[in-house]
């Protein structure tokens, strides 16, 4: 025999509502969860198109170099010098994205650990005489 007492529907019916109230919840928080990854993944592609397109800016920058530069004698050699790097920079920016540059970082990082730890020291030591003045 079930149990009809006003104190048993009354636990009842606050299990209910504790559990309507759980899933409800939980439904939020997965919509949550879902919009902020949609727009994390928007940012991360905004992020790599602006990436490529400093990427094909520094090849059009190049390009000018060449262009306008000096063509002969030690300016012209160190324009060309320049332009090349501008080029073949822009070139792997534009190819890459950022996602890409973040994994070739990492795998610096991950070769060369101590390098990398003293880099990090030395920029955040500048930093900080940067922003003490």
């Amino acid at each position: 025999m079930a149990n009809t007492t006003p104190k048993a529907a009354d636990k009842d019916k606050a299990q209910d509502t504790a559990h309507n109230l759980a899933e409800k919840a939980s439904d939020v928080a997965s919509n949550v969860g879902h919009k902020i990854s949609d727009a994390a993944s928007t940012v991360g592609k905004k992020a790599d198109s602006a990436v490529s397109s400093a990427g094909s800016g520094m090849q059009s920058f190049a390009d000018t170099v060449r262009d306008r530069g000096p063509q002969s004698g030690v300016l012209g050699k160190a324009g060309s010098a320049v332009a090349d790097t501008l080029d073949s920079a822009g070139e792997y920016l534009e190819s890459h994205g950022l996602s890409g540059v973040g994994e070739d970082l990492t795998n610096l990082i991950r070769r060369n650990p101590i390098p990398a730890l003293l880099i990090g020291i030395g920029v955040g030591f500048l930093l900080a005489r940067a922003t003490r003045s």
